[in-house]
């Protein structure tokens, strides 16, 4: 049995882990293992290495991916396709496990349609994916996020400033929603609550004038303001699965939220710190059971299956109900955005 691993899409804490983990069952199973450089680029262009035990000593601790990742879709062309067929007959390949999001996860959907033995493992730090309750990477991300949350309190106190925290997310605001709460954020504003502007700027002067004279916002980079109805965007530029570069929504809203209260508002972009560096506890001990799982869904033959989190087990569900949606933030946890904008009336100085 020969297993390859590849990893594609935005890079986040604990594919290390999980690649350690699938290298280290396949052994003890008798299977031989090989990596895939840089996604599915290294699948099109034949970059397909051997993978043992030394190679993925003690990298359960490290950041990134070993194997390399890209954003490269291989249905780009019918062209691109019948290179990744064609490699997967030369190299030999049994078994493909493909650890990535939706469009990753989407792409290993249609190569499995396409003959392809798949094994899926969900990652995001949007923790955006269906069938699972959390994805590799989430966690880590959250405590970053709120980490820099936290430390941002200081200096808007200091200054009596209002500072607006851009986070990760595009579809769904559940890396907002957790680091705003963890973080202390006075406002959390995610996609899947409409942006009223004025309402966060009576929030501001609320503040003020019971004498809280600084106010955290968190904002998720795919919120829409209600007068703009599109992503604010970086550039217009789309890459292969069709997706611009968000970014900017923290900008826009600091200068309407000055306009309209005459406070001293800043912006701040996290951007990639957020997936950046190790994993903690939880992600790296979520990397290694799931990495053992799809190498054990192999040997029982559940080919076309992924290896994902349910409540406190490890289980395996199939691959079409962990892409083609957005597991969104419920309804019953909306409320939550505003758990820190309460505060008393009157003045105290």
């Amino acid at each position: 049995m020969k297993i390859a691993i590849m990893t594609g899409g935005g890079d986040c804490p604990g594919l290390n882990a999980i690649i350690q983990a699938i290298v280290t069952r396949a052994y003890e199973l008798g299977y031989e293992t090989l990596g895939v450089l840089d996604g599915y680029k290294g699948l099109i262009d034949g970059k397909v290495i051997p993978l043992r035990l030394s190679d993925v000593k003690d990298i359960y601790d490290v950041g990134g991916t070993i194997l390399g990742t890209s954003r490269r879709n291989p249905f780009q062309s019918e062209e691109t396709v019948a290179k990744v067929l064609e490699n997967i007959r030369r190299f030999g390949i049994d078994v493909l496990i493909v650890i990535g999001g939706d469009d990753t996860l989407g792409a290993a959907l249609k190569l499995s349609k396409r003959g392809v033995p798949i094994i899926g493992i969900p990652k995001t730090i949007d923790n955006d994916l269906l069938g699972t309750d959390y994805s590799v990477g989430f966690w880590t991300a959250v405590e970053i996020a709120a980490e820099a949350i936290k430390r941002l309190h200081t200096t808007a106190k200091s200054h009596r400033r209002v500072i607006v925290v851009e986070i990760m997310g595009r579809h769904a605001g559940w890396l907002t929603l957790m680091a705003g709460l963890a973080g202390g954020a006075h406002v959390i504003l995610i996609p899947e609550k409409s942006l009223d502007i004025e309402e966060v700027c009576d929030i501001i002067r609320r503040r003020e004038k019971a004498g809280e004279r600084y106010t955290i916002v968190a904002v998720a980079e795919g919120v829409k303001p209600s007068d703009m109805g599109d992503f604010i965007t970086i550039s217009k530029e789309r890459d292969e699965y069709g997706h611009v570069r968000l970014g900017g929504i923290a900008m826009i809203l600091a200068d309407e939220i000055k306009k309209r209260t005459g406070k001293e508002t800043r912006a701040v972009i996290l951007g990639h710190v957020q997936r950046g560096g190790s994993p903690n506890a939880f992600d790296k001990i979520l990397g290694i059971r799931l990495g053992i799982l799809a190498v054990d869904l192999i040997k029982d033959g559940k080919i076309g299956y992924a290896a994902v989190l349910k409540g406190r087990d490890v289980v395996a569900v199939k691959l079409d109900e962990v892409v083609n949606g957005v597991r969104k933030v419920p309804e019953n946890l909306l409320e939550l955005t505003s758990f820190f904008s309460h505060i008393e009336g009157g003045e105290n100085g």
